[in-house]
Order: C-alpha cells, then structure tokens, then sequence
C-alpha cells in the first residue's frame, strides 16, 4: 500500500509552492490538509477558489462551521473535525453546542434546519427527505440557499475524501469521538 505523506514546499510545483506561500503568510503554517492537496496545484486552486466563494453566500462563518461540523462528522473525518471545532469555537461555539452539531442538532432552530439537511445529503449521497427540506424551506431558506448549502457539503467533502484517502497527520487539537445517539 502505497503512503502518501504532507509534501514539503519543495515537493511541489512551482505553482502550488506560490499559494504555500500565501497560505503560509496568512496562517503563519501550511496546514497538512491544503499542503497534501497541493501535490496537484490545479486541485488546491479549485479547492481554495471554492471555499473562497461559499464564504460569501447566505451563511455566516458561525453557520458554515456547524454544516462543517456535521458533514465532517458524517464523513469520519478526524482532521476536518479537528480543524473546524477549533474554528467552531473562535465563532463563538461552545464544546457543548459543537458536540450537539456534530450530532446534527442546533440550538437555533433555523440553523437546526440547515444542519439536519446538511446532515441528510451527506449521509444519503445527496438525497434527503421531504420532510427535512420542507423544514429547510419553513425556517425560511430559499433556493439560493440550497444550492449554498450544496455547495458547502460538497467543499467539506472534498477535504473528507483527501484526508480518508491518505491519512495525513492531524495537525490541529484533537477532538475526541462522539457518542452515537440511541
């Protein structure tokens, strides 16, 4: 079996190693997640381009981390749950609030409504149930929204997929293991 490892700067284009730059100005790090998807530039450039642009759709920050949570969640993912309850409580979340929506519960009930669908499409490949979508409509999301929420599952995914794939260190706090709901 082959392991893939984090490249270093040097592992990568020339094209990749300017954004490693960037990020790592910005961050003051290159994170292991975004440095292992740099091994393809075109990939991290999509990737980043993608995040860059749900940032400006109908969710705030604070409501993009909880759909993170719940679909990293969803997906088993230990580094994007890492990396976005550390995010999750710089926006003001607390462990309690982090654990129930990583479990796809929101105290607001409109951001509830949003996590539940978020939680359903990851969980069922897209699909979803009526029911959960009218809620999603109820709370009053429309569909820009939707297609923002979409747009939000499929990023988190992406992140999911890189790390389910090679298994690169952790470089965030860990974050333990929830308690399945009976």
């Amino acid at each position: 079996m082959k392991n893939i490892t984090v490249p270093s700067r040097d592992q990568v284009s020339p094209e990749s190693q300017e954004i490693f730059d960037t990020m790592s100005k910005r961050l003051g790090r290159m994170p292991n997640l975004y440095a292992t998807i740099g091994y393809s530039a075109t990939s991290l450039k999509a990737m980043l381009a993608s995040e860059e642009s749900v940032s400006h759709g109908v969710f705030t920050a604070k409501e993009r981390e909880a759909i993170y949570l719940v679909v990293s969640e969803v997906n088993h993912c230990d580094y994007c749950l890492a990396a976005h309850t550390l995010l999750a409580r710089k926006r003001g979340f607390t462990d309690e609030e982090i654990v129930g929506l990583r479990k796809g519960h929101a105290t607001d009930p409109r951001l509830h409504s949003a996590v539940q669908l978020a939680k359903a499409i990851a969980e069922n490949k897209g699909q979803a149930s009526e029911a959960v979508k009218d809620a999603f409509f109820a709370a009053g999301y429309d569909e820009a929204a939707l297609m923002d929420l979409i747009s939000l599952v499929t990023v988190r995914t992406f992140t999911n997929y890189v790390y389910a794939l090679t298994k690169i260190p952790v470089d965030y706090p860990a974050v333990a293991p929830i308690q399945a709901e009976k």
